[in-house]
């Protein structure tokens, strides 16, 4: 591990500790969609309602509207720092941390600190007055999230030198996705809502393109869907909770059958969003010593298939496929089990004997529905 990573480390795991002020995130996909207008609007809510809240620093970009919002709400000056040759203005933390506000507006979480600040980062910063007991309301960009830093590159050609390590939004208690379709964030971007009329035409060449967006806006949509989805795990009772759906596909050596099982059950997944698998149990009649050649060949193939299709392939030996499959099934947490019509070879000795009552009254008491595929 580098020092840097260390330093990371260190931080957030300072941040892990019980006490700690609330923590809000607005995310999008790009400026200019309304993270900061947002924020604003709702500090003088919250200012209407009686609660301390202070701007500890907001950047508006000179836009207009977001400007506005500025006016009635208390903020903390920012500290001054002369460096080359320049005077610059940082967030003053110390300031903050003395005052203690409930709470805290703090824009540009990704910003880099001027060298001599006590963090060298700002989200270091939020840290600091989180562990202080103060809430904070912040925002970031999609393409600012560490690990999906090269994914942004790819899309946008710029690789983003301004990070927040992703435990930042696990740590988060909300985080917020700040939606516009392409058509409207360009539609603002023309209207000089986003960058200077002289930068507009620029803009629109480079990184405000339909194509662009749209996949930005994707990675923002699942990025906030992660994190809803950890919070509904912690936080809502399993027996509460909405069921997440996956797929567990049944094959036999019997080609034609096990293609049909494997497409329909792709389908399935690829509808409700699902992860999927497909199982194959070799038993001892289905060895390699004795399985012709052909079959091996078509089971090979369609294992290909499936992986082609987006399943993970489970294999087991086992002479008792039922109870493979009951296994398999709670292993991976499945919660419906795909097979081909009974009458074929996989399911024969199963229909045969009392296997099959035992494989439905299994799956009926963990809650795995059972569909037979025509």
């Amino acid at each position: 591990m580098t020092e840097k990573e260390q330093q990371v480390k260190h931080y957030l795991d300072l941040a892990s500790r019980s006490g700690r002020g609330k923590f809000k995130i607005y995310i999008g996909m790009s400026a200019g969609v309304g993270k900061t207008y947002r924020m604003l609007q709702e500090a003088h809510a919250m200012l209407r309602n009686g609660i301390n809240i202070q701007i500890g620093y907001i950047e508006t970009h000179g836009r207009t509207e977001t400007h506005a919002l500025l006016e009635g709400l208390p903020a903390i000056p920012r500290r001054q720092v002369f460096y080359k040759g320049k005077m610059l203005d940082e967030m003053d933390v110390n300031t903050i941390l003395l005052l203690a506000p409930e709470w805290v507006v703090v824009d540009e979480l990704a910003h880099t600190n001027i060298p001599g600040s006590k963090n060298e980062k700002r989200w270091q910063d939020v840290i600091d007055l989180l562990n202080a007991g103060i809430n904070v309301i912040s925002a970031v960009n999609i393409q600012h999230i560490e690990s999906i830093n090269q994914e942004v590159k790819a899309i946008t050609g710029v690789e983003v030198k301004e990070r927040v390590p992703d435990s930042m939004l696990q740590m988060a208690d909300e985080v917020v996705n700040i939606d516009l379709t392409a058509d409207e964030l360009i539609t603002r971007l023309k209207e000089g809502k986003i960058y200077d009329q002289s930068k507009v035409e620029t803009a629109l060449r480079n990184f405000f393109q339909a194509d662009k967006i749209l996949q930005l806006r994707e990675l923002a949509l699942k990025e906030v869907a992660t994190q809803v989805e950890r919070k509904v795990e912690t936080e809502v009772p399993r027996s509460q909770q909405l069921r997440h759906e996956s797929f567990l596909a049944c094959i036999s050596t019997n080609d034609e059958v096990a293609r049909k099982v494997i497409r329909k059950t792709a389908r399935l997944a690829a509808y409700y969003h699902a992860d999927w698998f497909v199982l194959y149990v070799q038993t001892p009649r289905e060895s390699v010593e004795k399985i012709p050649l052909a079959a091996q060949r078509h089971l090979i193939n369609n294992l290909k298939l499936a992986t082609e299709l987006g399943a993970e392939v489970v294999q087991e030996h086992d002479a008792r496929i039922s109870e493979a499959i009951i296994r398999v099934a709670l292993d991976k947490q499945i919660t419906t089990v795909c097979i081909g019509k009974p009458h074929i070879s996989l399911f024969r000795i199963i229909l045969r004997t009392n296997l099959f009552n035992q494989l439905l009254k299994t799956l009926s008491s963990n809650d795995i529905d059972l569909i037979i595929l025509s």
